[in-house]
């Protein structure tokens, strides 16, 4: 059966050939659709493409039966409701690298375009004036820059200024002195940037604590003469408060690619001669536009094929070294979770995960969410992935707790999950061996050597004589063939398990008679 993929927005062909290079995908292109439109068009769909002109509501979202992901072709979600997409279980992905150098080398463009006034003496040569008196401007050189977000495109303007022989201060919740040191920059609060800078660009995303964070009392603790950049997102600077300080002499110019509400054609910003405006062109190149379709095409692939994105908006991201290391244990913390969940019937207040070993040193978040998604896909079903199973597990009451220790206990790496019910504690630990694969090793303080898959049957009994032929009597009159089978137990003559690989599943009739064996306390058939 073949992937639909549905692209609702231009994209450049060049940027989906990963989508026609795959196998089994159905590439449905339909873009100017109306939202009344799209949501009766994206039931059927796996996948949704789209850059800034399709708008992802919850509406459209609680419509979308079959998609799993949503793919980005840029920065910016904030055309997507991100919490619905979340709960619904949707990953969604985005391109953060494929246009910065192009927002990069815009914002530059614009900062130096306006010191120098040249859109405003270009329009006086168009209509037929030779006018040098009028736009004298200013050089960069030796003058401050604030950076108000020094993420990827923030960092290379900073770069660039640097190059132009600019001074600059930057101010980023995440910004380190050894980074402000590599980049040959200052560090600087909001307010230490607004009060030195000459020039000051915003690089920030749109958030609740971002929007309008350049307004009027901003404005009052920057010099005059200020210049002002934003080619980040519509909406960090007040645009109300930017015309009047423009006007009251406080601003002498600005530089605008993007505006808090699009198209931006009546705003009286327009009519100000210190104001030069692009209609949002940042990401518009060439090069920018196949590479950030490129990437998000890549990402759907890999998601709907083999389970890994390299850029998740509404999950943790991993970096490629850390998810090569990380992957290979991804099939045995879902089957660890799936594990646990089939041996016990109680309520689950705790999940306790532990990473022993080598793991220790690496973000294993995604390896958590992989977890807990096992966990609770015994009564979630298919509802639940790795995008939603924190949120589900918040939502039940279930605490997740993770721990490191680089103590492998006598493994390279050992995985241990424990969970904390009503009745008490049940736990399972599980390493990979090398050359040989998955291994659940220990299950609550019993070792076994159990290969995670297929169908299993867990049996506590008596460490007494005759209860393993027993139950391998009683398997063979319901006809079910052991492949594999495995012993623990803790002290000689107290309770032990049974651990056999079966080839089907066993039905709820034959472990009610496992049950009735003699010595036996305990059965569960496990399908993993």
């Amino acid at each position: 059966m073949a992937f639909k993929i549905l692209i609702s927005d231009p994209l450049s062909e060049d940027g989906i050939f990963p989508l026609r290079q795959a196998e089994g995908f159905e590439i449905v292109i339909e873009t100017d659709m109306t939202p009344d439109q799209l949501k009766e068009r994206i039931k059927d769909f796996d996948a949704l493409l789209v850059r800034s002109q399709t708008t992802v509501t919850k509406e459209l979202l609680e419509a979308a039966d079959q998609l799993k992901i949503i793919g980005r072709a840029g920065v910016g979600v904030d055309n997507i409701d991100l919490d619905a997409a979340t709960e619904k279980g949707i990953i969604v992905v985005n391109a953060p690298d494929g246009n910065t150098n192009s927002a990069a080398e815009h914002t530059v463009a614009m900062m130096m375009s306006m010191a120098r006034k040249i859109p405003q003496a270009f329009n006086s040569l168009k209509n037929n004036k030779w006018d040098r008196k009028s736009f004298l401007g200013v050089e960069l050189k030796d003058k401050t820059l604030g950076i108000i977000g020094l993420g990827r495109i923030g960092a290379e303007v900073a770069r660039r200024a640097r190059g132009q022989r600019m001074n600059v201060v930057a101010y980023d919740p995440y910004l380190t002195e050894d980074v402000a040191k590599k980049l040959g920059i200052e560090i600087g609060t909001v307010d230490e940037v607004l009060e030195v800078a000459d020039f000051i660009t915003v690089h920030t995303p749109l958030l609740k604590e971002t929007r309008r964070m350049i307004n009027k009392e901003a404005f009052e603790k920057m010099k005059d003469g200020v210049q002002i950049i934003n080619c980040a997102r519509g909406g960090i600077i007040d645009e109300d408060a930017l015309y009047d300080a423009i006007v009251a002499g406080k601003v002498a110019g600005a530089a605008l690619d993007v505006f808090e509400e699009e198209p931006f054609l009546d705003h009286k910003l327009l009519t100000l001669p210190e104001v030069i405006a692009t209609p949002h062109l940042g990401a518009s190149t060439f090069e920018a536009q196949e590479s950030v379709a490129v990437d998000v095409s890549r990402d759907v692939v890999n998601f709907l094929t083999i389970g890994s994105v390299r850029n998740p908006v509404n999950l943790p991201s991993v970096s490629r070294d850390v998810l090569a290391i990380i992957e290979p244990f991804f099939d045995l913390t879902e089957k660890l979770g799936m594990f646990l969940s089939q041996i016990q019937n109680s309520v689950i207040h705790e999940i306790n995960i532990q990473y022993a070993g080598e793991l220790a040193n690496y973000d294993v978040r995604a390896l958590t969410r992989n977890t807990v998604k096992g966990l609770l896909k015994r009564n979630l079903g298919e509802t639940v992935n790795d995008v939603n199973a924190k949120l589900l597990a918040d939502r039940y009451g279930i605490k997740v707790n993770e721990q490191k220790t680089t103590t492998g206990k006598g493994f390279l790496n050992l995985i241990t999950v424990e969970i904390v019910t009503e009745k008490g504690v049940r736990k399972v630990a599980g390493t990979l061996l090398n050359g040989l694969g998955a291994r659940i090793v220990k299950v609550d303080d019993y070792v076994v050597d159990v290969i995670p898959s297929g169908h299993l049957l867990f049996i506590r009994h008596r460490d007494q004589p005759g209860a393993i032929g027993r139950v391998g009597t009683l398997l063979a009159e319901e006809n079910i063939n052991i492949a594999a089978m495995q012993v623990g137990r803790s002290t000689e003559g107290g309770y032990a398990i049974m651990m056999l690989a079966v080839d089907n599943h066993v039905e709820s009739v034959s472990i009610k008679r496992i049950k009735e064996v003699q010595n036996i306390n305990d059965a569960k058939a496990i399908d993993l």
